[in-house]
């Protein structure tokens, strides 16, 4: 793609210190990225969004003179850096990055391709870094920032047919848990989201991909998700305008959690997964630590 469209500084006059705070959204021309933007400029707050179209920005988002849509393929680490230098120059600082740009990927792990693969690890991980290290350096000079990325329930607990697309979303997680050791000493907040099943267009052919090959022996497993995926499709529990609210009461707490699950089957998940986990390490937890040197060898090897 062309290098970021930006707006020019001059078309809008605006100071630093016009907006309480200003937000850098990725994929947001649509499904919770667009909530996001349009929940923050309704509170007043500035905001950078971005899509790989900028006309999709300003259709779905309207012009606001707080609004700076930009056109940025997250794949693209210029592109990335671009981004944040015209955010910079419009408004002067970057306090909230919202890294929500990424799609699904529906199949089975055998069924998909190493091409399939690639493409979706470039945005869904790639994409998010690109991104965080373009923002960091301007948050790091003011020692003040919040990154949320946005994982999912998959990133919770894995599942058949989505199991690549959740192997992702365990990568941001494990990003996040590092950023946030890494950046809590400097003032800056790393906050990953969970969300469940929100009624957005993510079960859509544009930020859903579905693996063409299909293995009879899989008919079972991700094959009857591929089936649920259609019928579940805008029938989702989650309210992605109430996401967005919680997406604000996070960015606003002085003292922001590591993690935010979002929607009750997030939870539920949250609670099956740590009863298995727990089950299964009672139950291996001789073995697991048979594994040890002995104490006593221990002991003397250490003297």
């Amino acid at each position: 793609m062309n290098a970021a469209h930006t707006t020019p500084t001059t078309a809008i006059p605006t100071t630093r210190s016009s907006y309480p705070s200003v937000w850098l959204i990725t994929g947001a021309s649509r499904g919770i990225g667009a909530r996001i933007a349009e929940a923050a400029l309704a509170q007043g707050d500035a905001v950078v969004a971005t899509s790989r179209d900028a006309a999709s920005v300003e259709k779905r988002l309207g012009a606001h003179d707080a609004l700076l849509p930009l056109a940025l393929d997250v794949t693209d680490e210029a592109q990335a850096r671009h981004a944040v230098g015209a955010a910079l120059d419009r408004f002067g600082r970057i306090d909230v990055l919202v890294n929500n740009a990424g799609y699904g990927l529906l199949g089975a792990v055998e069924e998909a391709t190493a091409d399939e693969v690639r493409r979706l690890y470039d945005t869904n991980v790639f994409g998010l870094l690109h991104v965080t290290r373009a923002v960091l350096p301007a948050m790091r000079t003011r020692r003040a920032g919040h990154v949320v990325n946005i994982s999912s329930l998959g990133g919770v607990q894995s599942a058949a047919g989505f199991g690549l697309y959740c192997s992702t979303k365990f990568a941001v997680e494990g990003i996040t848990e590092a950023l946030h050791a890494e950046l809590a000493p400097l003032g800056i907040h790393a906050t990953v989201v969970e969300p469940g099943y929100f009624r957005t267009e993510f079960l859509d052919s544009a930020s859903l991909a579905v693996s063409p090959r299909v293995l009879d022996d899989y008919a079972e497993s991700a094959g009857a998700v591929r089936e649920a995926a259609r019928r579940i499709n805008l029938n989702q529990p989650g309210d992605p305008v109430r996401l967005a609210q919680a997406v604000m009461q996070l960015v606003a707490s002085p003292t922001p959690p590591l993690r935010l699950p979002l929607g009750t089957d997030t939870l539920q998940t949250i609670a099956d997964k740590h009863a298995f986990v727990a089950k299964e390490t009672a139950q291996w937890r001789a073995v697991a630590a048979s594994t040890d040197f002995p104490v006593q060898e221990a002991a003397l090897q250490a003297a």
